[in-house]
């Protein structure tokens, strides 16, 4: 089953990610968690992850500085990355896609939208 990576500079956040994702009946094994871009990239490089999900307003490496750097990566290049941020707007949407992210969640989200993006991705129960 499926290992997703959540990058988020709040614990909270990560657990309401987590939890939501639970809830939603996509069929996730296990959760690997990142508190900014560098260590994303640290648990990218150490895990079998299928799906990473990743905020953009991080301290020490931003969420679009992650998705360039691992999209430059030539064993990590096609995980499936969605961006989940309170950053809104076509603008802000077609850089993360210019960067390489392959989805856009603009929080808040309900988990009826989260579970609708991640489902491209992920297997539902």
């Amino acid at each position: 089953m499926p290992k997703v990576l959540i990058i988020d500079d709040s614990a909270v956040m990560r657990k309401i990610i987590q939890r939501n994702i639970q809830q939603s009946g996509l069929l996730v094994d296990e959760f690997v968690e990142a508190g900014d871009g560098r260590e994303g990239l640290e648990k990218a490089a150490s895990n079998s992850i299928d799906l990473i999900l990743c905020d953009w307003n991080m301290p020490n490496m931003t969420g679009i500085d992650f998705v360039k750097a691992l999209r430059g990566s030539a064993q990590k290049n096609n995980i499936p990355i969605v961006m989940v941020t309170t950053e809104g707007g076509e603008t802000k949407i077609e850089e993360a896609k210019r960067s390489g992210a392959n989805g856009y969640l603009t929080k808040p989200f309900t988990p009826e939208q989260l579970k609708s993006k991640l489902g491209n991705f992920l297997l539902v129960k």
